[in-house]
């Protein structure tokens, strides 16, 4: 039965020799001369070292292409005029799902044209050596941004090849993501990563993590978010993980996120071990963008002022090209220094928004339930309980592709654009703070004139692109007895 406990040192190397055979260049990796590697960066490429000694929030991208040089180039340019403090290197989704080989024909065809054959850096094909290019071409530090249920490789190549912050986690990078993984079996796979970054740790490189705190990325409640950041990251401790940064999703209500970025500092360090440094990462608004570049430099704005207020330790930025798909580097940067510039206006000012407090005293004692729920479930032990709060229900995320998750909670938005529970399905939650949830909605439904139904969550998936907060009825057939009964 796996269990919570600790990857034992000859599992690790054994696992280790296995995968070593998936892919040619796993054979490079040589923990001590990688030990050595890192031993000789200067501390301003230590990613710990410098997010946690960070006094404002820092600004990281999300950018990645195939080919080595272009991979230098367009970090260095986003680096030097985007200003990034932090940066990123997004992985391909061939490599997200294992497929080297397929990733080794995108790499080749790359290299001899010009347009980009993969949609980020297929780093185990790179190799030890390509990675270690790409960590002394740059100033600041790197962190590897994937999405990969199985990313064991992944980690022993990049860890080897000087990244010293791994993004994901065994919930995160599976329930969001994948049909094809159990919950089990991403757990065991994440179990080997983390024990991986505890190994280096323990040996004085501290490799942070960062669990993947959008899940789903549309309307996710803060409270599922936070709890998952939670497990993630209790998970990660058992196996000596020393640096987490848990994060979240912008949900786009000022008050409730920055509510829901203090409620995950405080819980994080009221759950997670004394000797874990526990920082924060703040995600720009994740849902669909407006296709009109000024409205969504709007979003990105709103991101930033957020960030000012809350001062999470990392934003991670957008860019106004988010409908178009892969942005070019110029509007990369270009949301960078929006983002900049908000925190900059901002972050001196005392600013003092009403409603935070009892908005945060909400998602706590929502986020304790569901932990206890957890804790219930596995009887003290969290994989299992996990497994078990997944399979009943008690814990689960809106709009989950994976199997693994029931997807039966469905999420929408109250009067004032706060996120709320619409549909409760079977999650672990007392009647007391399913009220509070309701009673929103409904305040909302009579505002609008229309009954509650899914029509509300429809119309708030969308909003956002629209130019709106909130999914309002726009017409006749959205009131009551219109077009939301009908569906």
């Amino acid at each position: 039965m796996l269990t919570d406990t600790r990857l034992a040192s000859d599992e690790l190397q054994r696992i280790a020799n296995e995968l070593r055979d998936n892919w040619h260049t796993g054979r490079e990796v040589d923990f001590e001369e990688a030990i050595a590697f890192h031993e000789s960066l200067p501390h301003s490429k230590e990613f710990a070292t410098v997010l946690e000694s960070a006094d404002a929030p820092l600004l990281q991208p999300r950018a990645g292409v195939p080919c080595l040089e272009e991979q230098i180039e367009l970090l260095r340019y986003l680096q030097d005029e985007g200003g990034a403090d932090l940066l990123p290197t997004t992985i391909d989704s061939y490599t997200r799902d294992n497929e080297y080989e397929k990733a080794e024909e995108g790499l080749a065809a790359s290299r001899n044209s010009p347009d980009n054959e993969l949609n980020g850096f297929p780093a185990v094909n790179h190799g030890v050596e390509d990675c270690r290019r790409l960590v002394r071409a740059l100033d600041a530090p790197i962190e590897v941004r994937h999405g990969t249920p199985d990313a064991r490789l992944l980690a022993m190549v990049t860890l080897a090849g000087g990244f010293q912050s791994f993004e994901g986690g065994p919930i995160s990078y599976n329930i969001p993501y994948t049909k094809e993984h159990s919950l089990a079996e991403t757990i065991e796979h994440w179990q080997f990563v983390d024990r991986l970054c505890g190994a280096y740790t323990e040996r004085g490189v501290t490799i942070n993590r960062e669990p993947f705190g959008p899940l789903t990325g549309t309307l996710v409640p803060p409270s599922i978010a936070i709890a998952v950041m939670l497990v993630e990251g209790l998970l990660a401790a058992t196996q000596g993980v020393r640096s987490l940064t848990l994060g979240y999703g912008q949900v786009g209500n000022l008050v409730q996120d920055v509510a829901a970025l203090r409620a995950l500092r405080s819980l994080g360090e009221e759950y997670l071990p004394d000797d874990v440094t526990v920082t924060t990462v703040f995600h720009e608004w994740m849902g669909g963008f407006p296709p009109d570049e000024a409205r969504a430099s709007g979003v990105i704005g709103l991101g930033g002022a957020t960030a000012a207020v809350a001062r999470p330790d990392k934003v991670i930025t957008k860019s106004p090209q988010e409908f178009q798909g892969v942005p070019t580097k110029e509007a990369n940067a270009s949301g960078l220094r929006t983002t900049r510039q908000l925190i900059d206006m901002l972050i001196e000012q005392d600013i003092d928004l009403g409603g935070i407090d009892d908005e945060q005293d909400l998602i706590e004692r929502t986020t304790h339930a569901l932990m206890d729920a957890v804790f219930d479930a596995g009887e003290g032990d969290v994989v299992q309980g996990v497994l078990n709060a997944f399979d009943s229900g008690a814990l689960d995320v809106p709009f989950a592709p994976s199997d693994a998750a029931k997807g039966a909670v469905l999420p929408a938005r109250d009067d004032d654009g706060r996120v709320r529970i619409f549909e409760f399905g079977d999650l672990a939650l007392p009647d007391d703070i399913k009220q509070i949830h309701a009673s929103r909605l409904g305040e909302r439904a009579r505002t609008e004139g229309r009954d509650e139904s899914f029509r509300m969550v429809a119309d708030d998936v969308d909003a956002i692109s629209d130019g709106k907060l909130i999914g309002r009825p726009t017409g006749d057939s959205d009131l009551a007895g219109g077009v939301g009964d009908a569906d």
